[in-house]
């Protein structure tokens, strides 16, 4: 049996060319051409414009191509601005040895300089050789989970905290599952809050401040979001380093850890959005929703 890997394309700038105006847009039909490697065209989308059924779509589409006779591992080809999202998706519910390999550009195919081809060319060897659900990008091999995009054009993008997997979920769509993300500031009130729990959404994600804080009015609002059955993580927005529920006074970490907000101890705001959505829909209880942040 003669042995390959699947290359699934989903757009972004690996797969984007740029206009007269030096307008990037993606293009379908990504030129791969990659000894036993095998090409599947999944969707061609800007990763910024991907809604959940379409990082639903791109887990089935890992799914079916492992389920082809012969495949020892699949490449993602995504977007940089949301590719953090839809690998710890699938990474959430993968429970196969061989590996899934996300990888990307931040630069165009048309670029004098493309950076593509080589993460692609680093992708496949992965997708060969490692295990898990890992990115490949800027000559680094990261793990997905706590993966984030750090900087916005240097061609090594990627950082990951390289946290421990914790048991894969059985599968579920996440598409009909509204879990919001708030950013927090200085002054900030409960409206934003108050409005998504009016929006129907299932759970909420606070960007907070500093090691996990926040004020009065939103430890106030995360307690009347709890008491209707809502699910309130914690992250921040400092980039590096975990969380902590030690600040008192009202409204810090520890005030929210009593109004019933559960602490990501790692995971930033895209990704916990994503665990939390998952964990929702596939009916996780408190304790496991904590657990699985931690």
């Amino acid at each position: 049996m003669n042995e390959f890997v699947t290359l699934l394309t989903t757009g972004g700038t690996i797969a984007s060319s740029r206009d007269e105006r030096g307008v990037s847009r993606p293009m379908a039909g990504v030129g791969v051409d990659v000894d036993g490697v095998r090409v599947r065209e999944v969707m061609t989308k800007d990763s910024s414009a991907l809604e959940l059924e379409d990082l639903d779509a791109i887990r089935v589409a890992v799914v079916d191509a492992l389920a082809q006779d012969g495949c020892v591992g699949v490449v993602v080809l995504h977007g940089t601005d949301t590719m953090e999202e839809s690998a710890l998706l699938v990474d959430l519910f993968h429970d196969d040895d061989r590996p899934v390999v996300f990888t990307g550009a931040q630069r165009t195919a048309d670029h004098p300089d493309p950076d593509g081809s080589r993460n692609i060319a680093d992708a496949v060897a992965a997708a060969r050789s490692e295990r898990g659900v890992l990115v490949a990008f800027g000559g680094r091999l990261l793990p997905a989970r706590g993966a984030i995009k750090k900087h916005t054009s240097d061609l090594d993008a990627f950082f990951s905290a390289a946290l421990p997997r914790p048991k894969p979920l059985s599968w579920c769509s996440i598409a009909e599952t509204r879990v919001d993300v708030i950013a927090l500031y200085p002054g900030v009130d409960g409206a934003a809050i108050e409005a998504c729990r009016e929006r129907g959404a299932s759970g909420i994600v606070l960007e907070a401040m500093g090691s996990g804080n926040a004020n009065t009015h939103v430890v106030r609002a995360v307690k009347d979001c709890v008491a209707v059955g809502l699910r309130v993580v914690v992250t921040t927005r400092v980039p590096f380093g975990e969380t902590s529920s030690t600040y008192g006074g009202g409204g810090g970490g520890h005030d929210l850890l009593q109004a019933g907000a559960v602490f990501s101890r790692e995971l930033r705001a895209g990704q916990a959005r994503i665990q939390l959505a998952a964990l929702i829909a596939s009916g996780a209880s408190d304790r496991d929703v904590v657990d699985a942040f931690a």
